[in-house]
């Protein structure tokens, strides 16, 4: 990554207030979820993650007042706006930039996030506290911020310099060792060095000397000869170390230097085992090649992308955190491994013809080490040991069911339906086996059922099958899907398979783009809101809890409103036996966003008074929640709901004492609410209680 960070951008136009106090709130979340980079500046990014989020509260808290700033207040915020948009150049570029680059320049990166701490108290110094509306806790945080940023010290990790020097040594043998030499080198070392740093296969290490090839192009016009040429010299040692720890004649003489570190070179060097080699097969098609490992596919697998790969390979990238297809570098949208049968008999074939074992070779005195050390790199990359009998299992079984749902009769159908509904709830392993397996496509279809017990039973199939991730994907992707899933929920033949459906689509709407998707579907809302108005406890929370997740998308909430979902959701307010409310709540928060959903809450008379006994007798999530939907509904315009709650004689103690003993976020705001109350009462003069 590049050392040298834009200079501080101070814009001569100002943003509107209320504009400014949105992008800093914007972009402060926006650097709050970023992801640190695991192997440099991780104390640095993460203290700076934490000042940001301290600030943040300054912002809400701002907006929520709602009242005209000082100059110098803007000026300050303008100021903390640029700094802010500095911070996440720096953070991304040491999350998505060469980690050798940022090790040799950690000293010049963490000076620069010292600088932007110390131009955060440069900003605080202009912005007047004792001018603004905030609430006690919040005074004390900027003020304890502002003294820690004003004397700051320089933070430089030391093992990140220890890794550098580790790196540079390296690099100096390296350098230095003849090709003959080079057999004398300590490759376990070698690889638990570049390990640290996050290079442990050969795609990691591509991986790297890309990056390093981009910063030095980067480089060229602004870093000089000098810092190109080092970067150069980073990259042969990267190319050299991947040649030397993953060339295939390399591969036993680094198992052998973790074993036998007491035994010398020479005795080594003249063991008939160990000059032992795999055949190798030059005529092999390229069809049946791995475009990863360009050796004989054993295990075909086809990933999202329809490109097929030898399942270890693949298995490597993926698991070392990659998620994009190697041919083709576009991004996979699930990372399902399904069998590619046809492929895999085709190679059987060509193989028992040309006399290709379709087991590797191993020399007669390492068999049982090889052997060790593939069963473990298996259980590492697939998560479970080829060996592993209960894996076994599942598969046989899930192979079987499948075939049974596939060919089956109705009778065999409705027991395979209900074996795998039973076999799904087992474990996240055997969830990835099923849907593997081809399962989803046949349960699908099975929605359509006019036997209720198949019908049941494929709704809850896939219930369990969507708690694995990928398997979201899966069904989202199957024909039909979202369709038969709502279907059942508006006229599911009994009252379990509508609650499931109702639970699947919850968890389906855990992925944000299938919020909008499910949400688009013209009878998805209806058919929950009918089952929030359901007798039963269960499909209420069911109901409810998925009407949270979708509307959390704001394309989302005026359906929700629209379908009359607001009039029930304060009925379960009301309704001790729900058990509920603070679901309830969650999704009455969510649509106050929604114009027609403020309205509405507005003019309903009972809610006020229900909102008064949460905020007395609720659970902390409920009177958060609760005094979040209060300030909501007297925030702009909301007059009425203000003068009914200062009639109310048990509101202004209730939020007197939430605001001494709650929560931080309900302190902030119920010091908010009554802040605005008391303005209120000036203007019109209203009694209280």
């Amino acid at each position: 990554m590049n050392a040298n960070l834009p200079p501080p951008m101070v814009s001569t136009v100002s943003l509107p207030t209320g504009s400014l106090l949105e992008s800093l709130i914007h972009i402060s979340n926006e650097v709050m979820s970023m992801e640190r980079n695991a192997f440099v500046q991780v104390k640095n990014a993460s203290t700076m993650i934490r000042r940001i989020k301290l600030l943040s509260s300054l912002y809400e808290e701002i907006q929520e007042a709602n009242t005209p700033l000082p100059p110098s207040s803007i000026l300050c915020l303008t100021e903390l706006f640029s700094v802010i948009q500095r911070v996440k150049l720096l953070i991304q570029g040491c999350q998505e930039g060469s980690v050798l680059w940022s090790l040799v320049q950690t000293e010049a990166i963490s000076s620069q996030f010292q600088g932007i701490v110390n131009e955060i108290g440069k900003a605080l110094d202009i912005l007047p506290l004792t001018l603004l509306d905030l609430t006690a806790d919040t005074k004390e945080q900027v003020e304890l911020l502002h003294k820690q940023a004003r004397r700051v010290e320089l933070f430089v990790d030391n093992r990140e310099i220890q890794r550098r020097e580790e790196i540079f040594q390296l690099m100096a043998i390296t350098n230095e060792k003849t090709e003959k030499e080079k057999g004398y080198l300590d490759y376990r070392k070698l690889k638990e060095v570049f390990s640290s740093i996050g290079l442990a296969t050969s795609f990691d290490y591509d991986q790297e000397i890309s990056k390093l090839r981009a910063e030095s192009e980067k480089q060229k016009g602004t870093g000089g000869l000098i810092v190109v040429s080092n970067i150069n010299n980073l990259i042969s040692l990267l190319s050299s170390v991947k040649s030397m720890l993953f060339d295939d004649d390399r591969t036993d003489k680094i198992d052998h230097d973790s074993r036998q570190t007491t035994t010398s070179f020479s005795n080594h060097h003249s063991s008939p085992s160990s000059s032992y080699s795999q055949p190798i097969f030059s005529n092999i098609p390229d069809e049946f090649r791995c475009p990863i490992s360009l050796d004989l596919m054993r295990d075909p697998v086809i990933i999202a992308s329809g490109h097929t790969y030898n399942r270890n390979s693949i298995a490597q990238w993926i698991n070392s955190g990659h998620q994009t297809c190697p041919k083709t570098g576009k991004r996979l949208i699930h990372m399902a491994l399904i069998p590619n049968y046809a492929l895999k008999s085709l190679i059987h074939q060509w193989s028992q013809e040309n006399n290709v074992p379709l087991i590797e070779a191993t020399s007669p005195s390492s068999s049982k080490a090889n052997y060790t050390k593939k069963k473990s790199m298996e259980k590492e990359v697939n998560h479970v040991s080829a060996m592993d009998t209960a894996i076994s299992a599942v598969k046989t079984t899930a192979e079987f069911l499948v075939g049974k749902l596939a060919t089956g009769s109705t009778d065999d159908q409705r027991q395979a339906a209900y074996e795998i509904r039973l076999l799904a709830k087992t474990g996240m392993e055997d969830r990835r086996i099923i849907a593997e397996a081809g399962a989803i496509p046949f349960l699908v279809a099975f929605l359509g059922s006019d036997d209720p017990r198949n019908q049941e039973n494929s709704v809850t199939a896939l219930l369990n099958l969507s708690i694995y991730e990928n398997n979201k994907v899966l069904i989202m992707s199957a024909a039909g899907a979202i369709d038969g899933v709502i279907n059942v929920l508006q006229t599911g033949k009994t009252t379990e398979a509508r609650e499931n459906a109702a639970a699947v689509i919850f968890s389906l709407s855990m992925i944000d783009d299938y919020k909008v998707v499910i949400g688009a579907h013209p009878r998805a809302f209806p058919a929950l809101v009918r089952l929030l108005g359901d007798r039963t406890a269960a499909g209420k929370k069911d109901a409810v809890t998925a009407l949270f997740n979708l509307a959390v998308c704001s394309e989302n909430k005026r359906n929700v409103v629209v379908w009359g979902a607001i009039p029930l959701l304060i009925e379960i307010l009301m309704d001790d036996k729900a058990g509920i409310t603070d679901d309830a709540l969650g999704v009455l928060a969510l649509l106050l966003g929604c114009s027609e959903g403020l309205e509405e809450m507005r003019k309903c008379r009972v809610f006020v008074p229900c909102l008064i006994d949460l905020l007395r007798f609720g659970s902390g999530k409920g009177k958060e929640n609760s005094i979040t939907i209060l300030l909501g509904l007297c925030k702009d315009g909301g007059d009425e709901v203000a003068k009914r709650l200062l009639l109310n004689p048990w509101s202004v103690p209730a939020l007197q004492g939430l605001a001494t003993d709650g929560s931080s976020k309900a302190r902030r705001k119920a010091d908010a609410l009554l802040r605005l109350l008391k303005r209120f009462c000036v203007q019109t003069r209203t009694p209280v209680g």
